[in-house]
């Protein structure tokens, strides 16, 4: 991640918004007073809903269950959950 001091960042703001943007790329911007991080808002959105998941009590032991079990092929397909449309 790269660090900026905020006078750097003040002078490269919108170019560091590009960079965020179009590279999902994270920066931190050091300041006297307290460091802050800047990225996008769609990274951050899924920093949240992922937070959010995880928090759900045996979220994460199903998940790893789940995965085990399309490792060993004990999956099913589409078709045979949903139906065909043919």
């Amino acid at each position: 991640m790269p660090t900026l001091t905020a006078t750097d960042a003040r002078r490269e703001f919108f170019e560091i918004i590009k960079k965020t943007r179009n590279t999902h790329d994270i920066y931190r911007v050091q300041h006297r007073q307290g460091n802050v991080v800047m990225l996008a808002e769609e990274d951050y959105e899924s920093m949240l809903e992922t937070l959010q998941l995880l928090s759900v009590p045996g979220f994460r032991e199903g998940l790893q269950e789940s995965i085990k079990q399309q490792e060993n092929g004990e999956t099913v397909s589409f078709d045979d959950v949903f139906g065909s449309d043919e």
